[in-house]
């Protein structure tokens, strides 16, 4: 082996390092986003949640369509907060895949909602979520988010 060809091959070397390396500050920086996201949930603070979604996003859950973050946070989640005393995730798993500018990540999770009034029965789900993210100069911002859920199944 000539030094031409051992140059060339540490060369492609540290090319495959850099690139695994910026997919993997990628890929923190998508989690962070998404972890953003939850956390605000589970505080029932989303008044910074706006940062986390590009203008144009859009929302799907539940099989209808909310429009974008800022008309679902109008319309939708911040309302529901009002009666809310707990909101709590659990057994949450999140996978993240960049691909270029673009971000698909898939949660799992069990949540549990407790309610101001002592007379409304607790709620537990087993949900999921994906969502898109897209990178715009050197920020992540959700595109798409969709959530579905469904009650618990218990063992009989």
């Amino acid at each position: 082996m000539n030094f031409r060809t051992s140059w060339a091959g540490l060369a492609l070397a540290a090319v495959i390092a850099s690139s695994a390396q910026a997919q993997s500050a990628d890929e923190q920086q998508v989690g962070a986003v998404v972890s953003a996201y939850k956390d605000a949930i589970e505080r029932m603070d989303v008044s910074q949640t706006p940062a986390l979604f590009w203008p144009d996003s859009a929302i799907f859950e539940n099989g209808g369509v909310e429009g974008s973050f800022a008309y679902y946070l109008e319309h939708h989640l911040g309302p529901e907060f009002d009666d809310l005393a707990g909101f709590d995730f659990r057994d949450h798993e999140m996978k993240v895949e960049i691909d270029g500018d673009t971000a698909f990540v898939s949660e799992t999770y069990t949540y549990h909602i407790t309610f101001k009034d002592d007379a409304r029965e607790a709620i537990e789900r087993r949900g999921v979520a994906t969502s898109v993210l897209r990178k715009r100069g050197d920020e992540w911002r959700f595109a798409r988010y969709h959530s579905s859920a469904r009650p618990l199944r218990r063992p009989a």
